[in-house]
């Protein structure tokens, strides 16, 4: 039998549907219990859904494999497992890399919908383009479009809210942390043919041009700010960080994703969401352990 503070979690999930009762039976070996709570968990959808992938993603380990059963005997996707899968393939694209880590908590996430909104934002730009414009003149139009006519910004006031960091969660609440919007940024500016990348700085983060002879940055928290490496070397060194010209260097997919991850362990640990931080930091492991793994 699982856990108090699964079955904690899973109630809190759940707000009640589901009893302690079925709870308690989830591990239940008898062929006919498993039927019936099968039956059950079916005629209860959504919820049941809900209660199941909490637990499957929760600390003890044999209450989450109970659960992931249900799951499969349901024919319901685990997006813990496929988002971890996706971790072990090494074949990272940022879209969908953030699309399955938001799934992670919001299973029920319309994909589409989210790339609809990213597709109208870079329609938009297009629309207020005049080719053949430079890269900045591209960003400045970049900059119109998501902070002043779509309000996306910075979430000053609750940094530490972990919907901060999901795809889904900023472009419905238009706000986000430094690397959240520095990705809703790159996944337009990739849909009007303009190429940046992403620059995973200590403690920052931004969008690097290096279309033209000097590179430039982007700092999305910032309403899409341009930046110079001289600025941002000065802005390390005032925050007693000695810069190094590597800092500047593009960030790997992978490494993005991760800090996304790394993001919610902090967050969810500030707002006292252990099992949530648990499981960001069993996807940090997978992905630290994955990349030691193809370099040996």
């Amino acid at each position: 039998m699982f856990n108090s503070s699964s079955v904690e979690t899973a109630n809190d999930q759940l707000a009640g549907p589901l009893s302690d009762a079925l709870l308690r039976l989830l591990d239940d070996p008898s062929p006919a219990v498993r039927q019936a709570l099968l039956a059950d968990f079916a005629r209860r959808g959504g919820p049941a859904v809900r209660f199941l992938r909490t637990v499957a993603g929760g600390a003890d380990p044999a209450g989450a494999n109970h659960a992931r059963w249900y799951l499969e005997q349901l024919r319901i996707s685990d997006p813990i497992v496929e988002f971890k899968a996706f971790i072990r393939s090494l074949r990272y694209e940022l879209e969908t890399g953030l699309l399955l880590l938001a799934r992670t908590v919001t299973p029920e996430l319309d994909a589409a919908a989210c790339c609809a909104q990213l597709d109208a934002l870079a329609a938009r730009c297009r629309e207020l383009i005049e080719p053949p414009a430079p890269p900045r003149e591209q960003c400045l139009v970049l900059n119109r479009v998501l902070f002043q006519e779509y309000g996306l910004r910075g979430n000053v006031e609750h940094y530490a809210d972990p919907r901060n960091s999901f795809l889904d969660e900023v472009l419905a609440r238009r706000t986000g942390i430094p690397l959240s919007l520095c990705t809703v940024y790159l996944l337009v500016a990739q849909r009007i043919g303009l190429s940046l990348e992403p620059v995973g700085l200590p403690g920052h983060f931004l969008l690097g041009c290096y279309l033209e002879g000097a590179p430039f940055f982007i700092d999305a928290f910032d309403q899409g700010a341009f930046r110079t490496s001289e600025e941002i070397f000065a802005a390390l060194r005032a925050s007693h960080i000695a810069p190094r010209v590597t800092d500047l260097a593009p960030t790997p997919v992978r490494e993005v994703l991760c800090r996304a991850c790394r993001n919610l362990v902090n967050h969810y640990a500030a707002t006292g969401d252990a099992g949530h931080a648990r499981l960001f930091a069993e996807f940090v492991e997978e992905f630290e352990t994955t990349y030691e793994r193809h370099m040996t």
